[in-house]
């Protein structure tokens, strides 16, 4: 009973913030409502917008609220070795959950029409993590590309196993994507539009806005994706070639053809993911800084939707990277404790032993 009657007073408050949103909108003097070009207006009134859009961003949520979960449970509490890579997973995994707890309130707004009812000070949280889990995941993927080349061409090298490093580095990153974003909580990102009579949540610029939007996101597509993804790219390429030239023996051929795979599939979704958004957001502000109006804001908005796909993708990327992340998830799954874990492994490596021994045993005397 008192369970019905908490969910009756957030439903009660859900519609009373909404209806005060929406009353409080029509009240205003039509001189404090921005108009928005024919374009537009059809974008925030269509079905691409209001139901096609929340509801890819309810799969994100449903797939990526426990996938991230899980894969930070395994990283800090299963991974017995926090090396550089997975301290960089482990980071990835805690952006894409901070970014995906948000997503109710932008399912939300896209489900009233492209109307936000939740204030300004909400909505900038919403677009501040909206873009810095994009930039925050950018750089960490680039962080573990790096890594894994240096793995792979530098075996041997204390510098790629050194935790340290890792925690330093991801660190930096967080202080620098957080600054770097600050400019976002600084203009106005809810306006108040007269046709439809909405408040849309970052969708719409103000006219007196765009000059700092425009200089902050054409900034950030430079330094933090586009310079990022070339080192990516450049990392990845070299670590192809290194794979190749060690591709004598048969069964070295058959991993290693494996990784490179891997290496092009990790690739591709990143590009996918964040390329497309990127250019987007140049065309967008560039058009905008010079008065011009975006036939393709459909194309626009559509791909901010494919930088969130990310948050649900990463956790499988580390599935298929890592072996060891793979074994734990396992054992997560099926309760298997760290200790009986590693009960098994010592048991398991203790019978190779066993065999390697006799099978040499049985060889030495075959040969005498």
């Amino acid at each position: 009973m008192n369970l019905l009657k908490i969910i009756g007073l957030l439903l009660w408050t859900h519609i009373s913030v909404a209806e005060g949103g929406n009353q409080s909108l029509l009240s205003q003097p039509s001189g404090n409502l921005t108009s928005v070009t024919d374009t537009e207006m059809a974008i925030l009134t269509s079905k691409l917008t209001t139901v096609f859009l929340p509801v890819f961003y309810i799969i994100v949520f449903a797939v990526g609220l426990p996938t991230n979960a899980m894969a930070i449970w395994v990283f800090i509490f299963r991974t017995k070795k926090k090396h550089p890579a997975a301290i960089y997973m482990a980071n990835l995994a805690l952006s894409d959950l901070l970014f995906v707890i948000w997503l109710p309130l932008k399912i939300s707004y896209h489900f009233k029409g492209n109307n936000w009812v939740y204030g300004e000070e909400l909505c900038k949280v919403l677009v501040g993590f909206f873009y810095g889990n994009m930039y925050c995941s950018v750089m960490f993927i680039t962080c573990i590309s790096v890594q894994r080349y240096l793995a792979v061409v530098y075996p041997m090298s204390v510098h790629t196993k050194n935790s340290q490093i890792g925690f330093a580095i991801s660190i930096t990153v967080w202080v620098v994507i957080w600054l770097v974003t600050t400019p976002l909580y600084l203009y106005d990102q809810t306006v108040n539009i007269s046709n439809p009579r909405i408040t849309t949540c970052h969708d719409i610029t103000k006219l007196q806005d765009i000059k700092n939007a425009s200089g902050f996101f054409m900034s950030m597509a430079i330094f933090t994706f586009a310079i990022p993804t070339v080192v990516c790219i450049v990392a990845y390429v070299l670590m192809v070639q290194a794979l190749r030239n060690s591709m004598s023996d048969e069964n070295v051929r058959k991993k290693r053809r494996k990784t490179v795979y891997l290496i092009i599939v990790v690739l591709v979704m990143f590009l996918l993911c964040f390329a497309p958004s990127n250019i987007m957001l140049l065309v967008q502000y560039g058009l905008l800084l010079n008065g011009q109006e975006n036939k393709a804001y459909g194309f626009y908005i559509s791909t901010l939707f494919l930088a969130s796909l990310n948050s649900c993708v990463d956790p499988f990327v580390y599935y298929f990277i890592s072996e060891e992340f793979r074994d734990q998830v396992r054992n997560t799954l099926i309760c298997r404790s760290v200790r009986t874990v590693e009960r098994m492994r010592v048991s398991f490596t203790g019978l190779k032993t066993i065999k390697k021994s006799k099978k040499d045993t049985t060889g030495s005397a075959n040969t005498g």
